[in-house]
């Protein structure tokens, strides 16, 4: 008797699953410790809280740090999440060359209605990893 394992992948093989077109447009995933995720659709008291987030944060920060949403972050253990929105340090090339590392985040932001237990079960850990000081002020 055989026992069936899931597949689990690598940053890198995640990044080529996107380069060969595994993915629609439609599809909405991310990585998390090896494993394809699908992410919940986002209701209308969701995107309205993005929106005045994104706004109050827009007018806080300025030009001092680089405001992401929902776009991939680099987490150790093969993770690449997509959080609703995340601080990061100000990089010349905009990270053009490669997304956000632990060592480039301010300050991560999960929105969660429907989410919250995934969210706080699933995705607080990853972010909580004592993954690295990041020195400088906002």
């Amino acid at each position: 008797m055989s026992i069936a394992t899931a597949k689990r992948f690598t940053i890198a093989e995640y990044h080529r699953l996107t380069e060969l077109g595994f993915f629609s447009e439609d599809d909405r995933v991310e990585l998390i410790k090896g494993e394809l995720v699908n992410i919940a659709a986002k209701g209308t008291a969701h995107s309205v809280c993005e929106t005045r987030l994104e706004r109050e944060l827009f007018k806080l920060l300025g030009e001092r740090a680089t405001l992401r949403g929902q776009q991939p972050i680099i987490l150790p253990k093969d993770s690449e999440p997509e959080p609703d929105r995340a601080i990061v340090q100000n990089r010349p090339d905009d990270y053009l060359s490669c997304h956000p590392t632990a060592a480039d985040i301010l300050l991560l932001i999960e929105i969660a209605d429907s989410s919250l237990n995934y969210d706080k079960q699933v995705k607080l850990p990853l972010y909580t990893i004592p993954l690295a000081k990041v020195s400088g002020d906002l």
